[in-house]
């Protein structure tokens, strides 16, 4: 059964429909009803089927073209965002057209960012295809492109006009893009969410065999969580810093790897360990507490291997951070298991202290 849940305020108000099932042509139809042409952007590591499915679903009466990106991080770039803004200009598309990002956070995130620019502003649709995207990326209108000196430094706040979220996409999804997007679930229970964290506690085994009954439960209250707090703050000015919970130390993980071999989910629960770590150093946590964050990670068959990092090989792209304000490294910590803030007072020393 169909889950709905609005994000944002009037006028960029949209909604997020979680569906147990395919996109349905009439539910597609009725969203592009307003549009003539539409350009969908995927990735040549996208299933085939996910973009002949979409095709389907598209009425006749619209002109559709695709733009394909190679897949993976690296095109998450302005390499990237130039060569769709060209197509567009190319193929005379106006506001009386829109974009639909099919795939991953990446694809989201691109075509967002692209959408907020062309024109200073076009229509675009979401329909994320990996757990992480679903519920993470393609919610809140924050789209952004990676540079070299660091990841999501060049970007805007640009909300979706809808989001159409299909549990069917997770069936077909490999295991490491699964438990990617299972660590920014675990983070809504971190920061916010107790309900959240009692259903993953109690099962655990459930989510990791793709049980849908509970996916839709997990994602429904992933959603809620970063809905409720994006629609407060939508731009980061904020309780919104506390989803960057782990990101600090999350995304200089992935720059340091060179975004090869580890996956943005995977870096972010590293980071969020570290997080938990000096949240304890500062007193904020128990012992108690930082072992029940460890466990419940561990029963999701998350990799916590964060010791192979140490903090100087990580400080040069920390300190490079967008959460760095007047000079100052900004942290998220947590105050208890569903509690977290943003805090620049913390001793220097309990960020090395955290790695060992």
């Amino acid at each position: 059964m169909a889950k709905s849940i609005l994000v944002g305020k009037k006028p960029t108000k949209y909604e997020v429909e979680i569906l147990d099932k395919p996109i349905s042509k009439s539910k597609f139809s009725t969203a592009l009803k307003s549009y003539n042409k539409v350009l969908v952007v995927t990735d040549n590591g996208l299933p085939k089927k996910y973009l002949a499915d979409i095709k389907k679903v598209i009425p006749k009466s619209k002109k559709v073209y695709i733009h394909t990106l190679p897949a993976g991080e690296k095109s998450k770039s302005l390499k990237s965002f130039n060569s769709i803004l060209e197509n567009l200009a190319s193929l005379k598309f106006d506001r009386t057209d829109c974009l639909i990002a099919l795939g991953g956070g990446m694809i989201g995130d691109v075509t967002g960012f692209v959408a907020s620019s062309y024109l200073r502003g076009i229509d675009f649709i979401q329909i994320p295809t990996t757990l992480l995207s679903q519920v993470d990326s393609s919610v809140g209108g924050k789209t952004a492109i990676n540079i070299s000196q660091g990841k999501n430094l060049v970007g805007a706040f640009y909300n979706p006009k809808k989001v159409f979220i299909s549990l069917a996409y997770l069936k077909t999804l490999s295991e490491k893009e699964f438990k990617s997007g299972l660590g920014e679930v675990v983070k809504y229970a971190f920061i916010l969410n107790a309900k959240l964290h009692k259903i993953l506690k109690s099962n655990s085994s459930l989510v990791l065999s793709r049980d849908l009954k509970i996916l839709e439960e997990v994602i429904h209250e992933s959603i809620k969580t970063k809905s409720k707090i994006v629609t407060q703050d939508e731009k980061e000015n904020g309780i919104r810093a506390i989803l960057n919970f782990g990101h600090t130390f999350g995304h200089a993980i992935e720059a340091k790897n060179n975004y090869k071999g580890i996956s943005h989910g995977e870096a972010v629960v590293l980071g969020m360990i570290i997080a938990s770590e000096i949240s304890y150093l500062e007193n904020y946590i128990t012992r108690q507490e930082l072992d029940e964050i460890k466990s419940l990670i561990t029963s999701l068959g998350l990799s916590s291997d964060y010791k192979k990092y140490n903090y100087s090989d990580l400080k040069p792209f920390i300190l490079n951070d967008k959460k760095v304000s007047k000079g100052k490294l900004n942290l998220i910590l947590l105050k208890k298991i569903g509690s977290a803030f943003k805090t620049s007072k913390f001793k220097n020393s309990n960020l090395s202290k955290a790695f060992k």
